[in-house]
C-alpha cells in the first residue's frame, strides 16, 4: 500500500469509505439491532464477568444478564405507558385547556392584525380535510413503525445472547485479520473501545437518572402536572445531541400548555429545563464522562441527522457511540489517521497555513494539540 502513489492511496481510502457507508445505508434495518446489541453487550459485560467469577455456569450468567436488562427496559416502558394512560384519562381537561389557549391566541391575532376570528375559522375548516387525510396515513405509519419496533427489540436480546455466547470466537476472528506483531496494538484498541463504550453508555444511564430526578423534582415542587413524565421524556431526548434538547423543550411546553389554563407554568418549565441543562452540560456530564468521548460539534450534528435518516430514533441515539468507535479505529490506523482528526475535537491553537508544525501527523504534535484542547494525554504518547 505504501508503495502506491499518494493520490492512488487516497482514492482507495475514499472508495473504501464510500462502499462502507453505502453498505450501512443498504443494510440499516439489519445493522441497527446488531449495533444496539453490541453496545448493550459491552455495557452489561462487567455483570456477566462478575457472575462467571462467582462460578455460575456461562449459560446461567447470560440469562441473568438478559433478565436484568429486560427488567430495566420493562420498567421504563411501564412508567411511560402509565403516564400516557393518565394523559388519555384527562382528555376532556386537555381539550378544554387547548380550546381556551386557542381562543386566546385567536383574540390576540385579531387584535394585532386584520385577520378576524371568522377568517381564522374558515382557514381551519379548509385545512381540516387535509389534516384528516394526513392523520389516516400517519396512523398507518405508526402501526407499521410499532411492528418494526417490536421486531427490533425482539431481536436485540437474541443478539446479546449470541454475542456473549460467541465472544471468544468473535475475538479470534478479529485477531486473525492481522499479523502477529500487530496483535498487541489490536488488543489495546479493543480494550480502549470497550472502556470508552462502557464509560459513555454508563454515563448516559447516570445522566438519565439525575436529569429525571432533578427536573421532575423541581417541576413537582412548583406543582407542574405530569412533572415526572416531562423529566423522563426530556432525559431520554437529551441523549440525542443538540436536536433532542430542542424537542424535549417543545414537548415539555405542550404537556404543560395542555394541562393548565395559565401561561405562567410554561415559563417555570422553560426556566427549570434551562437550569438543569446548564448544570448537566457544564458541571455534571463532564465529570461523569470526562474527556473520553471528544467528537466535534459539526461531526455530531451530521452523525445525528444521518443516523436519524438511516434508522430513525435508534439511529440518532447510536450515532455518537458509533462515531466514537470509528474515531478510535481511525486514530490507531496508519492510513486513516486524518479521518480520526476530522471526527475529533482537538483543534490546533494556530493555523496550519502559518505553522507548518501542525501539518505533521507525528504523535508528539497530536499530543501537543490535545493538551492545548484540554484533553488528557497518556504518558508516552498514544
Amino acid at each position: 500500500m505504501q508503495t502506491l502513489p499518494l493520490t492512488v492511496r487516497r482514492s482507495i481510502e475514499i472508495i473504501g469509505l464510500a462502499v462502507f457507508f453505502w453498505f450501512i445505508v443498504v443494510a440499516a434495518d439489519i445493522l441497527s439491532p446488531i449495533v444496539l446489541a453490541f453496545f448493550l453487550t459491552i455495557l452489561m459485560y462487567p455483570l456477566f464477568k462478575w457472575l462467571t467469577k462467582k462460578k455460575l455456569p456461562e449459560m446461567v450468567a447470560i440469562i441473568i444478564v438478559l433478565v436484568v436488562l429486560l427488567a430495566g427496559m420493562a420498567a421504563v416502558v411501564w412508567f411511560i405507558s402509565t403516564n400516557i394512560t393518565r394523559l388519555i384519562e384527562d382528555f376532556s381537561t386537555l381539550k378544554a385547556n387547548v380550546t381556551l389557549h386557542l381562543e386566546r391566541l385567536s383574540s390576540w391575532i385579531s387584535s394585532k392584525t386584520n385577520y378576524s376570528t371568522e377568517r381564522q375559522l374558515q382557514l381551519i375548516n379548509q385545512q381540516s380535510e387535509k389534516l384528516v387525510n394526513f392523520a389516516g396515513g400517519y396512523v398507518g405509519g405508526i402501526f407499521s413503525s410499532l411492528t418494526a419496533l417490536l421486531i427490533f427489540f425482539g431481536l436485540v436480546p437474541i443478539y446479546i445472547f449470541l454475542l456473549l455466547f460467541y465472544r471468544n470466537l468473535l475475538l479470534r476472528f478479529v485477531f486473525l485479520w492481522y499479523k502477529e506483531h500487530e496483535h498487541e496494538r489490536v488488543k489495546e484498541t479493543v480494550k480502549e473501545m470497550q472502556g470508552i463504550i462502557k464509560s459513555y453508555l454508563g454515563g448516559l444511564l447516570i445522566q438519565i437518572a439525575y436529569i429525571t430526578i432533578l427536573l421532575g423534582g423541581i417541576l413537582m415542587l412548583f406543582g407542574i402536572k405530569h412533572a415526572l413524565l416531562i423529566g423522563v421524556l426530556f432525559a431520554f431526548l437529551n441523549l440525542i445531541p443538540y436536536i433532542g434538547a430542542l424537542i424535549g423543550n417543545v414537548i415539555g411546553v405542550l404537556l404543560t400548555l395542555s394541562s393548565s389554563d395559565h401561561l405562567s407554568p410554561i415559563l417555570t418549565v422553560l426556566i427549570a429545563i434551562a437550569a438543569v441543562q446548564f448544570l448537566d452540560n457544564n458541571i455534571l456530564m463532564p465529570k461523569i464522562v470526562g474527556s473520553k468521548v471528544r467528537i466535534n460539534a459539526l461531526t455530531s450534528i451530521v452523525a445525528v441527522i444521518a443516523g436519524g435518516a438511516l434508522a430513525g430514533i435508534s439511529g440518532m441515539f447510536l450515532s455518537l457511540p458509533v462515531i466514537a468507535v470509528l474515531k478510535i479505529i481511525f486514530d490507531r490506523s496508519n492510513h486513516l489517521k486524518q479521518w480520526g482528526v476530522l471526527f475529533g475535537d482537538e483543534r490546533p491553537p494556530r493555523s496550519p497555513f502559518t505553522w507548518p508544525r501542525y501539518r505533521k501527523a507525528s504523535p508528539v504534535v497530536q499530543d501537543e494539540i490535545k493538551e492545548e484542547s484540554g484533553i488528557e494525554v497518556k504518558k508516552g504518547g498514544t
